[in-house]
């Protein structure tokens, strides 16, 4: 008679879980952990440099339910008076530049010199799904583990310019937490990221050789707003098409007219794979933030930073009431199904909805 074939599965028993459990152990961790902490309690553990309370704190302002806005608020107004003690750098390229790798290698250098660094990382939401990969910790390994760094990732959302939606209350949360090095790095995708220009105070844009990018130098938009141009992957067989194309770019940096900081952008060559070039970045940052602050415009430029995000803050909180209203939600729908049926063009609907 044949033997019984045993499934694999039924080789060994399965281990049964002990009967000596806590069980007011657990519901007293399940409390804590649904336990929201307040305002205040975010405020105190963010000036101590909790980076528990950091986290939660971004993650409450960045928030778009209606019941975490006075909350959030709060939380801003108490961290704004120790806020603005920062070098605040932007760094944008095109997808594939290299911008994780060069800020993992250029942040660990700043945390070699004592510096506390906050990398805020945007990555790209699916126009689909709505939904983001948050990989940028994957993908700095090494600096994630570094205790003076901190790295958060932030879904773009809806919000154009390659940055997220609260990144720039983000930043006051970071300083106030004691980090004097914070660094955007953006979406990348060209010639949009124009938003993170208008939150920090050097704007880094890396570029690759032989891309057919040197013509792109003549214009306007992101590079007429760049501090620095950094090429990256000058290594290796790429070291003849970089040095081409810093000439080509130094070129075309002067045509452009001159900067209101009285600064000349400059073209370096850099590697971040093989860390070479990332001391020479951070002694021109240096050399611009000691020029603009000796002549003033370091601080004239936070100042109409601020008027800035002060009518952008308007425009959101404008926006956010107007489709968060019962009222509107109604008459908006119907003058969709109106737009559907061709009773009414979208432009006499938005006019009617605004008037109302």
């Amino acid at each position: 008679m044949a033997k019984e074939k045993k499934s694999a599965l039924k080789e060994k028993k399965g281990i049964q879980a002990p009967e000596s459990i806590n069980t007011s152990s657990i519901d007293k961790l399940k409390s804590k952990r649904h336990k929201q902490p307040s305002a205040e309690d975010l405020i105190s553990g963010i000036l101590k440099g909790d980076m528990t309370a950091l986290s939660r704190a971004i993650t409450t302002i960045e928030s778009k339910n209606p019941s975490h806005f006075e909350k959030a608020n709060t939380i801003i107004t108490g961290c704004l008076p120790h806020a603005n003690k920062s070098i605040r750098i932007g760094i944008t390229g095109v997808p594939g530049v290299g911008k994780s790798t060069f800020i993992e290698v250029f942040g660990s250098h700043l945390t070699d010199l004592g510096k506390k660094v906050a990398v805020l990382a945007v990555d790209p939401s699916s126009s689909l799904t709505k939904g983001s990969i948050l990989g940028d910790k994957t993908r700095m390994e090494a600096l994630v583990k570094n205790s003076n760094a901190f790295i958060r990732p932030s879904a773009s959302g809806d919000s154009l310019g390659g940055v997220a939606r609260k990144t720039r209350e983000t930043i006051i949360l970071c300083e106030a937490a004691g980090f004097d090095t914070i660094i955007i790095e953006t979406v990348g995708v060209g010639q949009s990221e124009t938003a993170v220009h208008s939150m920090v105070d050097f704007f880094l844009l890396l570029k690759l050789a032989g891309a057919g990018d040197e013509l792109q130098g003549i214009k306007r938009g992101i590079i007429e707003m760049a501090d620095l141009i950094a090429i990256n992957k000058a290594d290796g067989d790429n070291i003849k098409s970089a040095k081409l194309a810093k000439v080509e770019f130094n070129r075309a940096l002067h045509i452009h007219p001159k900067k209101s900081s009285e600064w000349q952008p400059k073209v370096l060559l850099c590697s971040a794979l093989k860390n070479e070039g990332i001391e020479a970045i951070w002694e021109q940052i240096q050399d611009y933030i000691h020029q603009t602050t000796k002549n003033h415009y370091f601080q004239y430029k936070r100042s109409d930073q601020n008027k800035f995000w002060l009518i952008q803050t308007i425009e959101d909180h404008l926006k956010s009431q107007f489709f968060n209203n019962s009222d509107m939600k109604l008459a908006l729908e119907k003058q969709l199904q109106l737009i559907e049926e061709n009773k009414t063009t979208p432009f006499a609907a938005a006019d009617y909805l605004l008037k109302l």
